[in-house]
């Protein structure tokens, strides 16, 4: 009685409101109805429509024509391939890839099934379903109303499901729909019945990061896809719909269920009898798991960097990289990174870990620095996740001292500066803020060669010689050197690696190509060349450098840095490789707030002959003042590096730097040996470079009066 009074009243109140509603509807009806035949409104929608469904038609025809559809079977069918150096096969690259089998070789049980349950028009109909598109509208416009912006159900085709997976996203827009619809005619007219049922198949998903029939068959039936049973069928046909709730090892229950839907289904469509289906219904469900996983994925650092920079350097997707059949060349050197990633295995090579059991973690980066190329890169260690965080590509932390030959000794040479010109090491302060670089141990000598106070990478003369040559000196040889700095890191910490965001191993490695170059910055990668599957090249890397300082100066740096290794008083002295003469920088950096002044935070160290430039880091993810290296017992970074050094090298031409140690040209120098005119034709006597050191200056004091006076002048 109560629920009919109450639609009584509503009846009533909704009368009293069309009442008082209606002279006003009349009104307005009559004067729309007279402005609308005067402006033929009727007409000029007709015509925008049209319009605008021939505008959308003729775009959407062009995209599935230029979508490289006569491709697809060759991309679904082959695996991403990726090359090394020398253009033999690394590994493969896949995510929804499986085993794929030629129709024949997939029982009809399972097709039949799929079928039934999911297209059973799929031989009569040309790629799409009338039925199945008017479905999608309705849903749709009331998905509109609801305001949702998806689409709920719209009974694809095998065709469209099909092209949804290898060219779409899975998102449910309107868009999206209108794409998948003119894909699926192009499928069409492409491709025959039998072999768009076979890609299909083959690239469907079926849980547990299993892709394609056959690999299913085997990891829930312990079978071939030809042996697939009329109701082992059916449990992969119902698992279409939703492979995690219909897993017949997860969920066996529901699962079993979902088969017998299917098992009706195929009688319905004429592809079992009814006492065929229910018979089938009645058997039991079992599973049985054969498979074997023959991931590829050999050298997962290096191939997660080549699906990185193919996306960001060179436009592709994840998905195209991975399922769309590439050959992908690269610079790997299978040799150095196998060695490579078993050195970061095995934990002698690093300190043990902090005491709530923090791990020491590292990167390192190989770089052949005639090519630009990337031979070998492990960025972490313990158990790597695909595509995660890579430290020697990602991680941003203070080089320290490895960024002195970039910002200070290299521009300071350009500038007139010698090996072995005298700089000032003591303790001052510099500037309002009285900034007050100190060396390691409080140890100055006053004053000192730049030879040794590189190889002994002492902080006070570095941080004076910057202050001579101009920080904005230092500041932009970093930038011609490929870092990219923050601007407020133009100040004279620049000299001691004191930077707003820091750099990679990656970076690092590639700027000190130049100095393995003879002054020649190359532009460092992964990748060579890239074909799809059809055998067309996408991308060709051509190795391209570019001049950062002169051959000299080059020259003198390595010389100096030759010394860092060498020397007895070198700071890498230690992991100086047996047999070979390398160059390079050691660096770290200091914990802020730690009691020690000798807590380390970062620890680094970059070496390199003509054919080869590593760069390797170490220290926590997160330093704080109790996880810090100094603490902690076990060895050093230089036992890492050495033998990384020791493995790389003797798979290199041994190209001679053609140069000497510093302090041993400093030494032919002082002993006389030679006359005051041999020095000067050989570039190297002290009154010439005390001559280029004060012309340099005068030239420099000239510029700043010549600007003094422009500016004078143009006020």
């Amino acid at each position: 009685m109560q629920t009919n009074k109450f639609f009584s009243s509503l009846k009533s109140g909704l009368k009293r409101i069309g009442h008082f509603l209606a002279p006003y509807w009349h009104r307005s009806h009559a004067f729309i109805k007279r402005y609308w035949k005067r402006f033929q409104v009727t007409r000029w929608l007709i015509v925008i429509f049209l319009t605008f469904f021939l505008i959308m038609s003729g775009y959407l025809t062009y995209e599935a024509k230029t979508a490289n559809v006569g491709n697809l079977k060759n991309a679904l069918e082959k695996t991403t391939v990726v090359y090394d150096a020398k253009n033999n096969k690394a590994g493969s690259l896949y995510s929804q890839k499986g085993t794929w089998v030629g129709l024949n070789k997939i029982s009809i049980n399972v097709q039949n099934a799929v079928i039934s349950t999911e297209d059973r028009n799929f031989y009569k109909e040309y790629g799409f379903s009338v039925k199945g598109i008017g479905r999608a509208a309705l849903l749709y416009a009331m998905n509109k109303v609801m305001r949702k912006n998806y689409i709920s159900g719209g009974g694809s085709t095998l065709t469209q499901q099909l092209v949804k997976n290898a060219f779409l996203s899975q998102q449910q827009t309107f868009t999206r729909k209108a794409r998948e619809l003119f894909l699926s005619i192009e499928v069409e007219n492409v491709y025959t019945k039998s072999e768009i049922l076979e890609m299909y198949l083959n690239n469907a998903y079926f849980g547990n990061g299993i892709w394609g029939v056959q690999d299913a068959a085997e990891r829930y039936f312990g079978v071939s896809a030809s042996e697939l049973t009329v109701p082992q069928g059916a449990v992969l046909a119902g698992m279409l719909t939703s492979p995690s709730a219909y897993n017949p090892d997860d969920h066996p229950a529901a699962s079993k269920q979902r088969r017998n839907v299917v098992l009706g289904l195929m009688a319905d469509n004429n592809k079992l009898s009814d006492s065929q289906a229910k018979a089938y219904q009645n058997t039991a469900l079992v599973t049985s798991n054969a498979y074997t996983d023959t991931s590829d994925y050999k050298y997962p650092y290096y191939f997660d960097a080549v699906i990185s920079e193919a996306i960001s350097r060179y436009g592709l997707t994840e998905s195209d990289i991975m399922n769309r059949g590439y050959k992908i060349y690269t610079y790997l050197n299978q040799s150095d990174q196998t060695n490579m990633q078993e050195q970061f295995k095995d934990p002698s090579y690093f300190p043990s870990n902090a005491s709530d059991g923090s791990k020491v973690q590292a990167a390192s980066i190989a770089i052949n620095p005639k090519t630009g190329g990337v031979s070998a890169v492990v960025g972490g260690r313990g158990k790597h996740v695909f595509r995660g965080f890579n430290r020697a590509t990602q991680i941003k932390r203070q080089p320290g001292s490895t960024l002195k030959p970039i910002v200070a000794y290299a521009p300071a040479l350009s500038s007139g500066y010698s090996y072995d010109s005298t700089l000032q090491d003591k303790l001052k302060s510099y500037g309002t803020n009285k900034y007050r670089p100190a060396n390691y141990n409080d140890q100055y000598d006053g004053t000192i060669p730049m030879y040794k106070a590189l190889a002994e990478s002492r902080n006070a003369p570095a941080v004076w010689l910057l202050n001579k040559i101009g920080v904005s000196k230092g500041y932009d040889s970093a930038e011609n050197f490929g870092l990219n700095l923050n601007k407020s890191d133009k100040n004279l910490a620049l000299a001691l690696g004191g930077l707003t965001t820091g750099i990679s191993p990656y970076q690092l490695a590639s700027a000190y190509t130049a100095f393995a170059n003879n002054g020649e910055l190359a532009q460092t990668g992964f990748i060579r060349k890239i074909v799809d599957s059809s055998g067309k090249t996408v991308v060709n890397n051509t190795p391209q450098k570019k001049r950062v300082i002169s051959k000299k100066v080059a020259k003198e740096m390595t010389s100096m840095m030759i010394g860092v290794y060498s020397d007895s008083y070198g700071t890498g002295a230690s992991a100086k490789p047996a047999n070979y003469t390398i160059a390079g920088k050691t660096g770290s950096t200091e914990v802020d707030g730690a009691s020690s002044s000798d807590a380390t935070g970062d620890e680094w160290m970059v070496g390199y002959t003509p054919d080869m430039v590593v760069a390797t880091w170490e220290g926590f993810d997160d330093t704080t003042k109790t996880n810090h290296l100094e603490n902690l017992s076990g060895v050093g970074l230089g036992t890492l590096f050495k033998s990384e050094m020791e493995s790389i090298l003797p798979n290199t031409p041994g190209t001679e730097f053609g140069t000497s140690n510093a302090s041993s040209l400093a030494s032919g120098e002082n002993s006389g040996s030679s006359n005051l005119w041999d020095s000067i034709k050989n570039g190297t006597s002290s009154a010439e470079k005390n001559f280029s050191q004060g012309t340099d200056s005068m030239k420099q004091k000239a510029n700043e009066w010549l600007d003094k006076a422009k500016n004078f002048i143009g006020q």
